[in-house]
């Protein structure tokens, strides 16, 4: 079954474009098309696309709000938000991803890149743009006001010694197989450990639970000058 995506963005030359390379690969389709926010909700509620290609800048309901409608939609709990915008590295990527957002690329992003970024988030992964530092992203993340609490500190009780070291190397941005080698394990052991500890935490994604370490303590943000 190809990857069913919504194209969520005012300009409607970039959506002509990303639909053309979208639609020009097997393995994925273009299912529908929003120029706002409350538009892209709508057609998210109606088609239940695996993924919805997020601009942030919009008029009206803009794609934070919109991200947050959707992913806290029980109704839409299959559905991946990958955020697509000119502003790679502020506290609006880190909103969005506290929202339930699974990750963000630069709208200066190689057509490459993009579609493996398409296939990453609906495969159920997390992304981060290479252009964002993980200092500055995990500093918003820890900050306290910024979007939904998703998890408190004695949440973690729920889970294995193992399984909180492992979601510390998460946090931290290193993949299955870099994890995998630290704690001389395979990467399907490391891959079962994170989906144990997701589904006992409740994320939808790797991507909230990357947001759960921080808001839990589990994972300290580097303080500012920190490289």
């Amino acid at each position: 079954m190809p990857i069913r995506v919504l194209l969520a963005d005012d300009q409607a030359l970039l959506r002509a474009t990303f639909r053309i390379l979208l639609d020009s690969c097997e393995d994925m389709e273009v299912v529908a098309e929003a120029t706002d926010g409350a538009e892209a909700v709508d057609l998210a509620r109606l088609h239940r696309p695996d993924l919805v290609l997020m601009d942030i800048r919009m008029p009206g309901t803009d794609g934070l709000t919109a991200t947050s409608v959707i992913c806290s939609d029980p109704d839409l709990s299959s559905t991946r938000v990958l955020i697509l915008t000119t502003f790679e590295i502020d506290e609006y990527v880190a909103q969005a991803l506290r929202s339930g957002a699974s990750g963000f690329l630069g709208k200066d992003v190689t057509a490459d890149a993009l579609l493996a970024g398409i296939r990453t988030v609906a495969a159920g992964d997390s992304l981060l743009s290479p252009g964002a530092t993980r200092t500055l992203i995990t500093r918003f993340l820890a900050a306290p006001g910024l979007g939904t609490r998703l998890a408190a500190s004695e949440d973690l009780a729920a889970l294995t010694t193992r399984e909180r070291e492992v979601m510390i190397w998460v946090a931290e941005g290193h993949s299955n197989d870099e994890i995998a080698e630290k704690l001389f394990v395979s990467p399907l052991t490391v891959r079962t450990h994170v989906h144990r500890a997701m589904t006992k935490l409740g994320a939808r994604d790797r991507a909230q639970l990357v947001v759960m370490a921080y808001q839990t303590g589990l994972a300290q943000a580097l303080p500012p000058g920190t490289a």
